[in-house]
């Protein structure tokens, strides 16, 4: 992963309020038992479309939101649009199987503060979630099969 920007937000003792948005109920319930097992992160809700996920961002107000973009009724990139044009402090990470180059360009140009393949490790995932709330840009484009 690298960074690309300075912090915009300071470390306090409050945890980090994340959103998750997956059509799998199984990736939703898997990121969820992982991502509030952490003592500094906490799930404030999962949308398994788009429309939800830009619902549930307007009412939770999330730091960070970890989005796929296959999605029903609204796709990630529409819906990563949308939260970052409504809620512009709210940070997007996508974490998706697409590896093509457009389909990664058009979720940065929609707003998204980072791009997570799926192959990457759960530590990977948390730490991403943690620097895209310090403001960081988090890329992870190795195409190598995860080892975790």
């Amino acid at each position: 992963m690298v960074p690309f920007a300075q912090p915009r937000r300071s470390t306090d003792s409050s945890r980090v309020r994340v959103l998750i948005a997956d059509d799998h109920e199984l990736i939703r319930v898997g990121l969820a038992r992982l991502i509030s097992a952490q003592p500094d992160l906490t799930v404030v809700g999962t949308a398994a479309d788009g429309h939800q996920a830009v619902a549930i961002a307007m009412s939770e107000h999330p730091d960070v939101v970890v989005m796929d973009l296959s999605m029903p009724l609204l796709d990630g990139v529409a819906a990563t649009r949308e939260i970052t044009r409504l809620a512009p402090d709210t940070r997007v990470l996508v974490l998706s199987s697409y590896v093509q180059q457009l389909i990664v360009a058009s979720a940065i140009a929609a707003g998204a503060c980072g791009y997570l393949f799926t192959n990457v490790s759960s530590l990977d995932v948390l730490d991403a979630i943690r620097r895209a709330y310090l403001g960081e840009k988090v890329f992870n484009l190795d195409l190598r099969p995860s080892t975790s």
